[in-house]
């Protein structure tokens, strides 16, 4: 194991003491228990629920830890993206994520969604950049009409609701085992760091039940 490998895993230990004390759960990492919300765990999968704004550039680069984290707990995480937007972000590229994971191609709308901001400079409040999005994932004229009539408006406005539920006030944030928070800030660290405070907070959480 590499010094900062080892210096990381101390940190979050450190770091993770407060958090201990304060919920007595014995879960170990770096988070936040939410009070309003209760922890469940059925000693099988654990969920994971993801915040994101596609016009986030930590949300982006998290992404590519995702499939880190879940390999680690291969069938043990039930992972569901919540997207959200700050400020003066469109709604829309949430709507298109919500089209797209409708038809089984939420994946691949995440990842194109994030391309097209952060390596394409495309603007993904435009319709029609959308549209062509759509179109390159498999996503046909179906996909462009109900994108363009708002039906999954009211998914996104939810998906806002949900956010201020779990009082989210920045992305990305997890809410692991129904109450358990976390995000970067909190460990003041970069997106790897990110993944391996959920690493330990799952394996924590799964301890004997692994497989």
């Amino acid at each position: 194991m590499s010094l900062r490998k080892i210096l990381l895993l101390i940190s979050l230990l450190l770091l993770s003491v407060s958090a201990y004390a304060e919920q007595g759960t014995g879960i170990e990492g770096v988070y936040k228990s939410l009070d309003n919300m209760k922890f469940s765990f059925d000693g099988k999968q654990v969920e994971v629920i993801e915040f994101l704004s596609f016009y986030c550039s930590h949300c982006y680069h998290f992404e590519k830890e995702i499939p880190v984290i879940k390999g680690n707990f291969p069938k043990r995480i039930k992972w569901t993206t919540v997207p959200m937007y700050w400020g003066s972000g469109s709604p829309k590229p949430g709507e298109a994520y919500f089209l797209a994971e409708e038809a089984g191609k939420g994946e691949k709308m995440k990842k194109a969604l994030f391309e097209a901001v952060f390596i394409e400079k495309r603007d993904i409040g435009n319709v029609e950049v959308l549209d062509d999005i759509g179109l390159k994932i498999g996503l046909g004229f179906d996909y462009s009409r109900r994108l363009r009539a708002g039906e999954k408006a009211r998914e996104v406005g939810e998906a806002m609701l949900k956010s201020k539920l779990y009082n989210i006030e920045e992305t990305p944030s997890l809410i692991i085992a129904g109450n358990l928070k976390t995000n970067a800030g909190m460990i003041k660290g970069s997106p790897d760091q990110l993944r391996d405070n959920v690493i330990l907070m799952l394996k924590s959480i799964l301890g004997s039940s692994q497989p």
